[in-house]
Formats: structure tokens, C-alpha cells, sequence
């Protein structure tokens, strides 16, 4: 196996299980100078220690691996810049919020200070009065305080709605997978909107990650039956996992898919122990 499921496990520790059935049992358990060792059912190498939970191989855990832990990757950055992303809306939220509660002294300081800087601004050669600015913080200014808390409270439910798509996506759960697209997809025609008025950096980057989020959660996740849905991602998960291979090899009647061992580069000596191979 890769070194990508030898560095999740060095972080997250071996996924060892102790099936009941016999040859099984016999394919992931060795004997060591050390100690038993159990081969790990995610990276495929051999670690010395007692396995956290044992039972029926159809009950055991089936940890991302290959093309899977590869997803699981991309789904936790995306999660993570959902939650920052999330922090942020909530941060504008509060912000709005305080904007409201001090309007009518900010209204006043306005209205007093813009006749002061009218005249230094014509000497230096700018139209205060069709400043783009000064009209937007005239409308900010004058809001109604209902339209501004109607505002945070929107603002605050597209936070709550981020940090519960991040969270989800962390976590892996396939509903967060669709809620991830249902949700952006919304949002999207806003924020085409956005690009046509204003055309910033952060529009269009935050545009496009969104539609590549989009994009690649329907066809890598086979979200809402594309590409054979959820029974055919279900089943490229069975593929990789390394219990199944196990088993197939012990299946008489098997058609040969066989289990990746040391001509693979997956094995090492099971004898020799896991410390002493690597850092783990």
C-alpha cells in the first residue's frame, strides 16, 4: 500500500480486527518474537498489539483505503474551508449586529462630518457625492434596523448551514455529501450575480470552488445515481477493502482477485515487528 495509508495510520493508529472466522482469523495473525501481531486493515502491514475489536467479518470496519482515503482527503479540506468559511458568515453576522445597535450615532456622525470633507475633497479633485463608498455607507446608515437584523439573521443561517455541511464532510457522512451540493447549488445564480456586478478575486475564487465541489462530489461520490450511485460506490468501497480481498483468497470457489501481498509492495516480513520497520 501507499504511504498515504502509512501516514494515516501513524496518526490515527492500526484498524486491527479479529474475525471469528477461523481462516480468516488465521490469514491476519501471526506470531512474533514480540508478541502476536495482527495485519492492519488499512495500510496492510503487519502491527504488533491486540486488535480493538474482533466478530463476524461482515461486522468489521471497513477503513478508507486507495481511492477512497484519496476522497476522504479531499473532503476534509473542503470541510475545513466550510467551517472557516462558516466562522467568518458568523463573524459578519455579529458585526451587522452591532452595526444595527450603533446606527443612529453612526447616522449622526455622518451627516455632520460629510459637509467638513466635502470641500478637502473637491481641492483634491474628488466627487465625494458620487463616490460608489459613500453611497453605499449613506444606504448602510439609513437601513431600517429591521432590514439590517433580517440581514444577520440570514446571514446567520447560511453560517449555520456552512458549518453543518464542514462538520459533515469531516466526518464523511453521505448526507453531507448532498448537502454540500443541494446547498451550493443554490447559491450558485447569487453568485454569478455577484461576478457580473463585481468581479473580485474572492468572487471568483469563491465561485469556483464551488462549482468544483459541485462537480466532483456527483461524479467521485456518485451522488443522486450518477455513475451507477450509491450500490456501485458501495461496491468499489467492498473492492478495496482488505478483509474482502482476505476473504476471496480463502473463497476456493474465487475468481482470483487475490490479495495484493509483497509482489504488490503491500506486505512486509509479518515477523519482523511493526516498530522496527518504521516510525509509526
Amino acid at each position: 500500500m501507499s504511504s498515504r495509508e502509512l501516514r494515516v495510520c501513524g496518526r490515527r493508529g492500526h484498524v486491527l480486527y479479529e474475525p471469528t472466522e477461523e481462516q480468516l482469523r488465521a490469514r491476519l495473525h501471526v506470531q512474533t518474537p514480540v508478541g502476536d501481531a495482527w495485519r492492519c486493515l488499512r495500510c496492510g502491514d503487519y502491527a504488533v498489539g491486540s486488535p480493538t475489536e474482533q466478530g463476524p467479518a461482515a461486522d468489521a470496519p471497513v477503513p478508507a483505503r486507495g481511492k477512497a482515503l484519496r476522497q476522504e482527503i479531499i473532503l476534509r479540506l473542503l470541510a475545513v474551508e466550510r467551517i472557516v468559511r462558516g466562522l467568518l458568515l458568523l463573524a459578519a453576522a455579529y458585526g451587522i449586529l452591532r452595526f444595527a445597535s450603533a446606527q443612529t450615532a453612526l447616522r449622526q456622525a455622518f451627516v455632520s462630518d460629510l459637509p467638513i470633507a466635502r470641500p478637502l475633497a473637491e481641492q483634491l479633485g474628488f466627487d465625494i457625492d458620487r463616490s460608489t463608498l459613500v453611497r453605499d455607507y449613506d444606504k448602510a446608515v439609513n437601513a431600517s434596523h429591521t432590514t439590517l437584523t433580517w440581514i444577520a439573521v440570514g446571514v446567520t443561517v447560511y453560517a449555520a448551514i456552512e458549518l453543518v455541511e464542514g462538520i459533515g464532510l469531516w466526518l464523511t457522512r453521505r448526507w453531507a455529501e448532498y448537502l454540500t451540493v443541494v446547498a451550493t447549488s443554490l447559491f450558485l445564480p447569487i453568485e454569478i450575480r455577484d461576478l457580473l456586478v463585481s468581479a473580485t478575486i474572492t468572487h471568483v475564487l469563491t465561485f469556483a470552488i464551488n462549482v468544483l465541489a459541485v462537480v466532483y462530489l456527483i461524479v467521485a461520490k456518485r451522488l443522486f445515481g450518477v455513475r451507477g450511485g450509491r450500490t456501485r460506490y458501495l461496491e468499489e468501497l467492498s473492492s478495496q477493502s482488505l478483509l474482502e480481498l482476505e476473504a476471496d483468497a480463502t473463497d476456493p470457489n474465487s475468481t482470483g482477485r487475490g490479495l495484493p501481498g509483497a509482489d504488490a509492495g503491500m506486505g512486509t516480513d509479518p515477523r519482523q515487528p511493526a516498530a522496527a520497520r518504521r516510525d509509526l
